[in-house]
């Protein structure tokens, strides 16, 4: 929709961002933050490390919403957050796409990509395909195949955020599930927006670091606002700092809805029991107490077609979530029984070399339960892992993985995840470096490919190999440059066809 100069003022000065308007009468058809999308009669939002000279030669910018002031004729709204007037402009320039959108949030640190598919799925069941999903790996606005994109971040720019929310509804699609991380809230990409509910899964260290947050407090911190932007939320009460994420979340519910396991002791409005753990799938029960009337569309047992009883604990939230939503316990039972997540507890069975898992586990809890889980499916053979960790990034990570490969790895292949502009042979060897158990052997390959072929020529019939990281991402992040890759799915796969044609695998010098 068009802004007006008037209506910027009023959007900007409503949350306490504008510092001082242009005198100039102006009315803008698009509102964008990237020079390369620039049309006629555009607000153009400067954010970040942005130069004046940046705007040579583009046409189209009537004025500026910007923090400090650039040179030029140019009109400027000086804001004080340039963020958060960009997230303002986007969702009024988008005809706030969300007041018609039923909106389900999760966060974590590990398992928001799971719990979001579950939800999605069971939402699909219900709504007749009318759920939308924003997602690390997907973002889905329709049902066409030109309605699904890989995603690019977690949460998305609030202008791209917004953006999608409004093809999604014009695509007839009345609920979203989407994953919102703590750089979300860190570099104010959802600021102004409300959701029906919020669901904390777990919280550990992870995503610190001087390009991410500073300190565990920050980010645990910036992961519960979303309960402060939430009509209703769910916690695990399992989970690491619940106190602390309980006291946050009172403080703005008069009701906090929590799960966990039937046999733990702590409190918890709705129980679940594991009934039974298999390599390709799991079943459990809920059970919600009297107190939550309005959940009890989620009693019954569950066939989940993930393996893992970490997975039900998510299967849990998104239940919840989906009763909240006004979801039918029919759909509920179907939607777990059939959902898939690309690059997530993918197994397949090997010729010979025992069964490899393929999950895009990429910190400390979301590895420690993997391989925990591995270990208990096989307690008789090796579990073997491939693994990296990214460059300029969650450097803790390597740490992280090294306390996890010494309590559950009987070997290791160290190989490339992403290094951008590092060495992956260094990040290899910090990781090496921080592993304690001697009985661990360690390897090193930097191909990724290859490192997978060595990893399952070297398993035998009773072994797990368990590839991590990267699932099914078609590219590797080398300086600066998404450079094509088969993904790690593919690569298994292409292990599992020559073994079973009775082929030698490609390991290498």
């Amino acid at each position: 929709m068009k802004l007006s100069r008037q209506a910027v003022i009023e959007l900007l000065e409503k949350h306490d961002l504008l510092v001082e308007a242009p005198k100039v009468d102006l009315t803008f058809d698009h509102v964008h933050y990237d020079t390369r999308q620039v049309k006629p009669h555009t607000l153009f939002v400067v954010k970040g490390a942005f130069k004046a000279e940046y705007l040579d030669g583009v046409g189209g910018v009537d004025a500026l919403v910007t923090e400090q002031r650039l040179a030029g004729p140019m009109p400027q709204f000086l804001v004080k957050d340039s963020q958060k007037a960009l997230s303002i402009l986007a969702m009024a320039y988008f005809d706030y796409p969300q007041e018609k959108l039923w909106i389900g949030a999760f966060t974590g640190t590990k398992g928001k990509t799971t719990a979001a598919y579950f939800a999605y799925t069971m939402l699909q069941e219900d709504t007749d395909g009318k759920t939308a999903l924003f997602s690390t790996v997907d973002r889905i606005v329709g049902p066409k195949a030109e309605d699904k994109k890989k995603s690019d971040l977690t949460t998305p720019e609030s202008y791209e955020l917004f953006k999608d929310m409004r093809r999604a509804v014009d695509n007839g699609m009345t609920h979203l599930v989407m994953e919102v991380s703590s750089q979300a809230y860190l570099r104010n990409r959802v600021y102004g927006l409300r959701f029906n509910v919020g669901a904390f899964l777990n919280i550990s260290p992870d995503h610190i670091g001087p390009n991410e947050h500073p300190t565990f407090a920050d980010y645990l911190a910036h992961k519960e606002m979303l309960l402060d932007n939430s009509d209703h939320v769910i916690l695990n009460s399992g989970m690491d700092h619940f106190d602390e994420i309980y006291q946050r979340a009172a403080a703005h519910h008069d009701r906090v809805l929590t799960y966990g396991r039937t046999d733990r002791d702590y409190p918890a409005l709705v129980r679940f029991t594991s009934e039974k753990s298999a390599l390709h799938e799991s079943h459990f029960t809920v059970t919600p107490g009297q107190a939550v009337p309005d959940l009890m569309e989620t009693a019954g047992t569950y066939r989940l077609n993930l393996p893992g009883d970490f997975n039900e604990e998510n299967a849990v939230a998104a239940l919840m979530m989906v009763g909240l939503a006004g979801a039918k316990h029919p759909a509920m039972v179907a939607g777990l029984d059939e959902v898939t997540i690309p690059g997530r507890m993918l197994s397949l069975t090997l010729a010979g070399h025992g069964v490899a898992f393929v999950d895009y586990a990429h910190n400390y809890v979301s590895l420690l339960s993997l391989l925990a889980f591995a270990k208990a499916q096989s307690p008789d053979g090796q579990v073997i892992v491939v693994l990296g960790a990214p460059g300029n990034k969650g450097v803790s990570r390597r740490a992280d993985f090294a306390k996890v490969l010494s309590a559950k790895a009987d070997q290791v292949f160290l190989t490339a995840d992403d290094p951008q502009y590092e060495d992956p042979r260094v990040i290899a060897e910090t990781i090496a470096d921080g592993i304690t158990n001697d009985h661990v052997q360690v390897h090193f390959e930097m191909d990724r490919i290859t490192a997978i072929h060595q990893a399952i020529n070297a398993a035998g019939p009773n072994d797990l190999v368990v590839v991590a990281g990267k699932g099914e991402d078609p590219y590797q992040k080398l300086n600066g440059v998404d450079t094509p890759y088969i993904g790690d799915y593919a690569a298994v796969k292409e292990c599992q066809a020559a073994l079973a044609a009775g082929q030698n695998l490609v390991t290498g010098a």
